[in-house]
């Protein structure tokens, strides 16, 4: 047991994951970063938490239902409670046609975006409900692809459309146990996943255009506010964009 409120960031290693795994320590959580490679788990700990005190490191992958079972199984045996989980974890496809998309791609992509999230939820919501104080939050990355899309991105964008839907249900599930659950929708953070927007990307009228990014430390910091709140309050959605992304609009 512990009296320090604990989180658990799934895809915590890189980008986004890291940023709000920092955040998350900064405002006094314990915080259990979750990511398939263990060695860029450390390596990431060493950067944001120096003798990792406040930090415990859970190698996971977040698609196997068995691997996921047992990530949650170390909090509760750890910690004896989970406060806060940033379903965080995810991939993409090729941007390439649709009917060139493999079985295999789109797979992938689902096990990785939505299934995990969904294990992920269905586990914290067994901790939340049963411990004492009871109840927690959780935060789902919907990525700003949960409304609107980008060519060639069939299988990421329903998958974050599918977030959005599966946010609203585990909240309303989440209502009568002190469960909060909320979504944020991230615009170009500057990570290795959008690496590519400093030289182009398509665009939806066939142009390909540089995009700009911002620092993930604000994805960090608006995480962070989000749980800060009473668990009587929440934040169900919340878009952090760069300003001058062609989203907005027609472009």
């Amino acid at each position: 047991m512990t009296d320090k409120k604990i989180a658990m960031v799934t895809g915590a290693g890189t980008g986004v994951g890291k940023a709000v795994s920092k955040e998350l320590l900064a405002a006094g959580f314990t915080v259990v970063m979750v990511g398939r490679r263990f060695n860029v788990l450390e390596e990431a700990a060493e950067e944001i938490a120096p003798g990792g005190s406040q930090v415990l490191l859970v190698s996971a992958d977040v698609g196997d239902p068995g691997s996921v079972k047992a990530a949650f199984e170390t909090v509760e045996q750890t910690f004896g409670r989970l406060d806060l989980l940033v379903n965080n974890a995810g991939t993409g496809a090729p941007a390439i046609p649709i009917e060139e998309l493999s079985f295999q791609q789109w797979s992938d992509v689902v096990a990785a975006n939505l299934t995990g999230a969904f294990l992920c939820t269905q586990h914290a919501f067994r901790i939340m409900k049963a411990q004492t104080p009871r109840g927690g939050r959780i935060v789902n990355n919907g990525s700003v692809s949960a409304t609107t899309p980008r060519p060639n991105s069939a299988p990421y964008t329903a998958t974050k459309h599918a977030i959005t839907g599966l946010t609203k249900a585990a909240n309303l599930d989440g209502r009568a146990f002190d469960i909060a659950v909320g979504q944020i929708d991230i615009g170009n953070a500057t990570t290795p996943m959008t690496a590519r927007m400093a030289t182009g990307v398509l665009q939806a009228d066939g142009s390909t255009a540089v995009e700009p990014t911002i620092d993930p430390v604000h994805i960090g910091k608006a995480v962070a506010y989000m749980a800060s709140l009473p668990l009587d309050a929440n934040v169900l959605t919340m878009t952090v964009m760069a300003n001058k992304m062609p989203m907005v609009g027609r472009g």
